[in-house]
Parts: structure tokens; C-alpha cells; sequence
């Protein structure tokens, strides 16, 4: 049985060419990438130890030895941090086959009065979980056709992989999915993580389980939307972490000044629609 650590090795060796790394060509062989030996030798460990690490046997490098593979296999700064985090989860397994604790879904204060001095912008608190835990006004009238916001608790993971309506509101539902897959993995706690993938599997398939095994950083680029009502939408997005990483601060930002004429439209409409909404109010009293 692997390991999320050995299992990202093996594909991060897998995606290189010997040749980018100064290596020089050995003709054929059985597997695409970087040969085994050739890492082990960069990262100055045995090829059985490197071996035992890819398979699973050896779940507790030391960092020394982590920070040496994350040299030799040339990785990003995202990219270590994610080796970092899978060598610190590697040495357990989720505890018992019950439903763990659900991560909080209180908001503190401070941020709720942080997302209100935003408005009308587009914000939300979510955690990497997917779970949707405090939003703008803004955010609500960018996603109120989506069909995101109509659970009782959105979750934006599961709506993105078993709602059909994702596919056609996200213009790169493919770089989206990838993205929510990923962030599985940094989620409040291991045990979290593991049971919502075991929810999501069998009902999201190939198209979660592969990515969640892919341990592929996501690039994480702009956010294009295809609006029912304002169009087509492209976001920045500035994301702010708790103190404790277990929340975020999401902010989207207007990417181009058509998104920022188009969401002044729907501020506009929403406003309309709360006057028409306090004036049967009054008629009504």
C-alpha cells in the first residue's frame, strides 16, 4: 500500500525528463521520467530507501531527507510545501472509520466585519474543505444563478464535482476541479480530508479520484466565469489565511474592465430588487 508522500514522488519523477536536469540519456526505458537511481543519487539517499519511501514501507523521512529529494527532483516553492505536508501526514492514517468532528463553521468577528466593509465586493470565508462559510452581498449575486449557494451548507468541492451546473458556470471547470481536488489535501484536519474523499468518491468518480491523486500544485490563474445574466466574468483572486490556516479570506477582484462594468450592473439590479422588496413590505403592513 503507497502513501500520499511516496505516491507524489513517484509522479513528480515520473513528469521529468532526465535531460532537464543535466542528466545524460540511458536509452529505453520501462517507465517515463526520471529513473529512480538517478534521484537517489541526486538526493544522496540508497535506491532501497528511496524505494521503501515511493512505496509506502517507510513513512517517516526525516527533513533532512525530505529537503534533499525536494533539491533533486528541482521542485517549486508550492511545490515543497506540499512535499513538506505529505511527509508530516505520511507517518498516520485517519483515526477509526466514523465521521470525524466537522471543522468549525464559525466566522470570528473581525473577519464577518471585514467581509461588511468589502461590500459591494465580491468576498467570501471558506476553508479548504470547500465548505462556504460567510460571503458578501456581492458574492451572493454573483453566484445566485450557479446554484452553489442553494444548499443549506454550501460546500463548493462537492458542488463543483456533482452538480452539473458547475461545468457550464465555470469557464476552466477543469483547472476549478483541480484546484478544489488539491486542496484536500491542506484541509483543517487529515480526518476531515479523508472522509470527505471517501464521500465524494463514489459519487464524483474518475474525475475526483484522479486528480486527487494526481498531487499535481495548481497553477491557480484567473477565475472565468460564464454568467447566465452578466456574461462572461474573469476574477483575481487574493486569498488571506487565519492565524491557524484554517480559514480563508477570499477576495475576487475585477480582472478586466468588462467584469468591473458588469458586476456594477448587478450591484444595480440587486438594489432594484431590495427597493421592489421593501416597498411590498410596506404595502403589505
Amino acid at each position: 500500500m503507497g502513501s500520499p508522500l511516496g505516491d507524489f514522488i513517484r509522479a513528480k519523477r515520473d513528469s521529468i525528463q532526465p535531460e532537464a536536469l543535466g542528466l545524460p540519456e540511458r536509452g529505453r526505458r520501462r517507465s517515463p521520467g526520471l529513473r529512480r537511481q538517478d534521484l537517489a543519487a541526486r538526493a544522496g539517499v540508497s535506491v532501497e530507501y528511496l524505494t521503501r519511501i515511493e512505496q509506502g514501507r517507510d513513512r517517516n523521512p526525516s527533513p533532512p531527507v525530505v529537503h534533499a529529494i525536494a533539491d533533486a527532483l528541482s521542485l517549486d516553492v508550492p511545490e515543497r510545501a506540499h512535499l513538506r505536508y505529505l511527509a508530516k501526514i505520511s507517518g498516520g492514517e485517519c483515526a477509526g472509520h466514523t465521521r470525524p468532528e466537522p471543522p468549525p463553521r464559525q466566522v470570528r468577528p473581525a473577519l464577518l466585519e471585514t467581509l461588511r466593509l468589502l461590500e459591494p465586493g465580491v468576498a467570501v470565508v471558506a476553508n479548504r474543505l470547500g465548505d462556504v462559510l460567510a460571503h458578501t452581498d456581492g458574492f451572493a449575486a454573483v453566484m445566485a444563478d450557479s446554484g452553489l449557494l442553494e444548499a443549506a451548507e454550501p460546500n463548493l468541492t462537492r458542488y463543483v464535482f456533482t452538480d452539473p451546473r458547475a461545468r457550464e458556470f465555470f469557464a476552466d471547470w477543469d483547472a476549478v476541479a483541480d484546484e478544489q481536488a488539491f486542496d484536500l489535501w491542506l484541509g483543517p484536519t487529515v480526518a476531515n480530508s479523508e472522509w470527505l474523499s471517501s464521500e465524494l468518491a463514489p459519487v464524483a468518480g474518475p474525475e475526483f479520484t484522479r486528480r486527487l491523486n494526481l498531487h499535481q500544485v495548481p497553477a491557480r490563474g484567473p477565475l472565468r466565469l460564464a454568467h447566465p445574466q452578466a456574461g462572461p466574468l474573469a476574477f483575481d483572486r487574493e486569498v488571506l489565511e487565519t492565524a491557524d490556516g484554517s480559514q480563508q479570506l477570499v477576495v475576487f477582484l475585477p480582472a478586466d474592465e468588462a467584469t468591473e462594468q458588469a458586476l456594477a450592473q448587478l450591484s444595480r439590479g440587486r438594489d432594484r430588487d431590495r427597493d421592489r422588496a421593501r416597498v411590498r413590505t410596506l404595502r403589505a403592513v
